[in-house]
């Protein structure tokens, strides 16, 4: 499947490629961004130009668009209601920038439009590498723990016990993290229900597969 993924570095990139395939069951043909993020900031102000960019210049069927927590609310059942949105939720922002941005644009190259695909980290993406291998991460452990200065664990904790070190090189994070994907493709379960960040763009990617399955049931009646 054509999609083109944004995230904080090319090493996360790079792991969430693997993700994904192994969500859809199929290989990802990855298709560039025009634009380049770095943070969290950087993919908020990137993300409307990526959309249009993909949209009307590229053959890409779908974006996948994730981002680390840090600091902030953590979206949970409460923020999936109809019309509800935190202010202060990276998941709730995403998906409203690519609401704002998708809504108006007429069908381009055969699709009526860009298929979506968001997730939240909780704190970071070292939160997942480290499932299944570490049982004290978790996203309820990090969240048990927001506003308590005694936490489970920090953002920089995580670093080291994925890489070894708090400054990896950009190549050892990319190799750390592909390995780490890698091993948790045998069975995503673990990573969805002990990260929900996770499970919520699990949701989105198998959204993608619906026409198909509604199509092949049309055909058998």
């Amino acid at each position: 499947m054509r999609v083109a993924i944004l995230s904080e570095s090319p090493a996360d990139e790079a792991a969430l490629e693997v993700l994904i395939g192994a969500v859809l069951g199929e290989p990802v043909v990855r298709r560039r961004p025009s634009l380049r993020a770095r943070g969290w900031p950087n993919v908020a102000q990137v993300m409307p130009a990526i959309i249009r960019y993909l949209h009307f210049e590229t053959d890409a069927e779908g974006l996948v668009v994730v981002v680390d927590s840090d600091d902030s609310v953590v979206h949970d059942a409460r923020h999936e209601a109809p019309g509800y949105f935190h202010p202060r939720c990276r998941l709730c922002k995403l998906r409203a920038i690519f609401r704002q941005v998708t809504k108006n644009l007429p069908p381009a190259h055969g699709r009526e439009r860009l298929l979506r695909g968001v997730g939240v980290a909780v704190p970071a993406l070292e939160g997942w590498y480290l499932c299944g291998r570490d049982a004290t991460v978790s996203e309820a452990a990090w969240v048990a723990g927001q506003g308590d200065p005694a936490r489970p664990f920090t953002r920089r904790e995580l670093k080291e016990r994925v890489y070894g070190t708090s400054r990896p090189t950009l190549q050892h994070t990319m190799t750390c993290a592909v390995q780490e994907v890698e091993r948790l493709t045998k069975d995503l379960r673990r990573l969805e229900n002990d990260f929900p960040g996770f499970g919520f763009l699990v949701a989105d990617l198998r959204t993608w597969k619906i026409p198909d399955a509604v199509a092949a049931g049309g055909a058998e009646g």
